[in-house]
């Protein structure tokens, strides 16, 4: 076979190698960038989640402390044994929520944790932004029977 007739059968091979590699390195750059997509996403619904349940206990907290400084009672009961129930129900309701809001709180912060490790993984060190972003919020404590 002449070298010239052996150079063009080459040169289409070499020609579909690179854009096979160009379209293999894409591909790992798209998985790359749908990866730290979804690990931002999930601390994203995460601190959705917790700032739902945030404003839940500050509306019932609200709530309770207007039907507490009505004559009538505490929630809107004589100031009766019906009072001292409806006390006892608001706590156990109110800490639930808070426990809810706390194990919320611990599991947005293991999303941000898994976004900080996949941005390593992928190289990006500076995490200034994405702390700015994604502000885990301080746990909330228990409310005492007042």
């Amino acid at each position: 076979m002449p070298a010239e007739a052996e150079e063009t059968c080459i040169q289409p091979a070499l020609i579909m190698r690179d854009k096979s590699f160009e379209q293999t390195q894409e591909d790992i750059f798209r998985e790359r960038a749908l990866v730290l997509a979804r690990a931002g996403e999930s601390v994203h619904d995460a601190l959705l989640n917790l700032n739902t349940i945030g404003q839940e206990i500050e509306q019932q907290l609200e709530r309770f402390n207007k039907n507490s400084a009505e004559p009538s009672g505490n929630n809107g009961f004589p100031a009766t044994g019906y009072a001292l129930i409806s006390h006892e129900h608001f706590f156990h309701e109110i800490n639930s929520k808070i426990a809810r809001y706390n194990k919320m709180r611990n599991y947005a912060k293991l999303r941000y944790y898994y976004l900080i490790v996949t941005r390593e993984a992928l190289g990006l060190r500076r995490h200034k932004t994405v702390e700015e972003i994604y502000k885990i919020p301080p746990k909330k404590e228990y409310i005492d029977r007042r």
